[in-house]
């Protein structure tokens, strides 16, 4: 790649017409030529306002167009976008924009008492701008993409890169370092015209496919573009010429995003596992005749297990589709995947990875096949730079093994004996009870394929004779009942007994993030108020 990111938004904008759809959000559609003129125009704004080449540009902003605009702005005049968390409070905000080293800060207004606070911590952020609605001191969106809108006259670079922040699983966030060159080479499957095709490896081979009008049916993201699996689904489509498709809502309306994608005829769909596709299922049964998902092609899931039985629920509806169950992080994408059709029926946390190895944690030896044994993931190639300003921590994660450079993702594994990787889950959410390790995922997986249970998270809890029992939230279907010890001795049926929760809370609803990953602190909080009242 002798190019940089902003390089590929001008090319995919000159392939295109320029009355295409880049973007449509709701009912509103933001053509190629608004989107190419937008960007950039605030590309000459950041530039104006004192920022140089390798600046940071945070976005503190929900999913919108103008998300899609300032991320590509950034990159074009060679600046680093940075995602926020916009869950996070005041205190985490500043401190991710202040070790981001963030010199342009871009808000929902909605978020503009968190920002009032916050300002005074950060001296060094020179632009304060706003989305949706003017703010008290601050800039405002809609006049900074006003100006010049024409191609910028800048010489860019592979390089070029953003910050993927992560708030991992313990500590405060993180930024991953990915370049332009790195991200072309993972999102190149994406551009592929259609699955099992070569992806484009240059512009001109990319425009050439955009011309031709290959692969470029619209792309529903349902996930927050904060987080990697929204982020990346989101601009890979843009970055082939399909048109993204979005909503400003908080949270999922299954029936709202089922009525875009039958009406823009949707071909591609980005989701985080069964927090997302269980209500799009549920919507599908209780009024088929209203949809047609025929037109699906590809369903990518990453960030947690995706049930059997919903993906075969989700089949009947899609006939042609490809449901990838994606294994990835935001310190590496393409650790593992599992691909679900017709005729390749669902398997449970078990992934393909022909680029990632399971090895023992002391001497990084990859574990024999079929041994039982379990190891850490560790995934080589199209890896990022590390965690910006921590080279302990990079030290840490990105290690040698053999020669050649790795990812140690945090995870736990074994190998089938025919090569997959069965994903047991994080090191740091393992249980010990009575000196047995339990990983929560595998447990609640195994909750899961209850019929009943719609949801599920398990953690430990104190014990005075084991160190630690194993409990769990659990969210029943609509209507549904069971006894905890019937679901207790269901999951004794499929793993080992120690394995299985010894207390159950049923709750409402299981506490999960905008974007589908667990709220282990918050089902725990839960799980306490019941069984201490």
């Amino acid at each position: 790649m002798a190019f940089g990111y902003g390089d590929v938004f001008d090319a995919v904008a000159d392939a295109v017409k320029p009355d295409d759809p880049a973007i449509v959000c709701d009912r509103d559609t933001i053509t190629w030529d608004e989107f190419s003129s937008q960007s950039n125009a605030l590309a000459r704004a950041l530039i104006g306002a004192g920022l140089e080449p390798g600046a940071k540009v945070a976005q503190y902003m929900r999913n919108s167009p103008e998300y899609a605009i300032v991320f590509a702005a950034a990159m074009k005049a060679r600046m680093a976008p940075v995602n926020v968390n916009y869950r996070y409070g005041p205190d985490e905000l500043s401190y991710l924009i202040d070790n981001s080293d963030s010199e342009a800060v871009f808000f929902d207004a909605a978020f503009a008492d968190n920002i009032r606070l916050i300002r005074p911590r950060l001296p060094r952020v020179k632009l304060w701008a706003s989305i949706g609605g003017r703010a008290e001191e601050a800039g405002f969106l809609n006049n900074l993409v006003e100006g010049d809108g024409s191609k910028l006259d800048i010489v860019r670079s592979p390089d070029d890169m953003f910050l993927l922040y992560t708030g991992g699983t313990t500590g405060l966030p993180k930024g991953v370092m990915w370049p332009g060159s790195t991200w072309w080479d993972v999102l190149g499957p994406g551009r592929a015209p259609a699955l099992g095709l070569d992806p484009p490896s240059t512009l001109e081979a990319l425009q050439a496919q955009i011309r031709r009008g290959e692969g470029r049916a619209p792309v529903y993201v349902a996930p927050p573009m904060m987080h990697g699996t929204g982020m990346f689904t989101a601009f890979g489509a843009l970055s082939k010429g399909a048109p993204l498709v979005l909503t400003r809502s908080v949270h999922l309306d299954a029936v709202a995003a089922l009525d875009a994608m039958t009406r823009l005829r949707c071909g591609g769909l980005a989701i985080v596992g069964d927090a997302f596709a269980r209500p799009l299922l549920d919507a599908l049964r209780a009024d088929p005749a209203r949809f047609d998902l025929t037109p699906m092609r590809t369903v990518t899931s990453s960030g947690m297990m995706w049930s059997r039985e919903v993906k075969e629920g989700l089949l009947e509806f899609m006939p042609d589709v490809a449901l990838y169950d994606s294994f990835g992080a935001s310190e590496a994408t393409g650790l593992g995947v599992s691909i679900t059709t017709r005729a390749n029926p669902p398997s449970e946390a078990k992934f393909d990875a022909p680029n990632t190895v399971v090895v023992r944690p002391g001497d990084f030896l990859p574990i024999a096949p079929g041994s039982g044994e379990i190891g850490l993931v560790a995934k080589w190639g199209n890896l990022p730079l590390g965690y910006y300003k921590d080279p302990e921590k990079t030290a840490r994660t990105y290690v040698m093994i053999n020669g050649v450079r790795h990812l140690l993702s945090g995870d736990h594994a074994t190998v089938e004996a025919n090569g997959k990787i069965k994903l047991l889950g994080r090191g740091s959410h393992c249980i010990n009870s009575g000196g047995e390790k339990i990983y929560p995922e595998e447990v609640e997986e195994a909750l899961k394929t209850h019929p009943r249970v719609e949801d599920a998270l398990v953690f430990g809890r104190p014990d005075d004779r084991f160190g630690q029992s194993i409990a769990a939230v659990v969210g029943l279907e609509a209507g549904q009942a069971i006894a905890a010890g019937d679901l207790i001795d269901h999951v004794r049926e499929r793993l080992a007994h120690y394995k299985a929760p010894r207390r159950i809370v049923f709750v409402p609803k299981v506490p999960r993030a905008p974007n589908g990953k667990p709220d282990y602190d918050a089902a725990r909080g839960l799980f306490d108020a019941r069984t201490t009242q």
